[in-house]
């Protein structure tokens, strides 16, 4: 006569290896924890600088909207090549390395126009600049 094999009583997954893991969190957390608070239990003197400049907000991502007549369009103003060379020199001043440039053109805009705005970027070492051309499948922005 031949016996049933025995089902497994479990019908759920293996939880083991759940518990494992947070057991071991656990564990680590507490560790931790108790480091933290030997480090503050320290006596430590801080010192002083006099001559501290203060923290200053990181500086905002410049759009400078390119029209199809090839005008610069910035925060809503119009500008001329001079009068951006200006801006752009001034916001690279205040955020040495770290000011970024946005460019956006419409697809019919012919591309010396965006080729001015980087070249001023390089000139006042504005590293961080992109161009989106609105209008184009497969590229970033919606036309509008």
């Amino acid at each position: 006569m031949r016996l049933p094999t025995p089902e497994s009583d479990s019908e759920g997954p293996n939880l083991t290896p759940v518990i494992d893991v947070v057991f071991l969190l656990l564990i680590f957390f507490l560790v931790a924890t108790r480091f933290n608070q030997e480090e503050r239990e320290i006596a430590t003197r801080l010192a002083e600088v006099s001559d501290a400049s203060p923290l200053t907000m990181p500086p905002k991502e410049v759009i400078v909207n390119i029209t199809e007549k090839g005008d610069y369009v910035v925060a809503g103003k119009t500008l001329s090549r001079d009068s951006l060379a200006n801006f752009l020199h001034e916001v690279a001043v205040k955020n040495p390395s770290t000011q970024k440039v946005q460019l956006r053109t419409d697809e019919r805009v012919s591309f010396g126009y965006a080729a001015q705005v980087m070249g001023l970027c390089e000139r006042e070492n504005i590293k961080h600049y992109c161009t989106v051309i609105q209008g184009k499948p497969g590229i970033q922005g919606k036309p509008s």
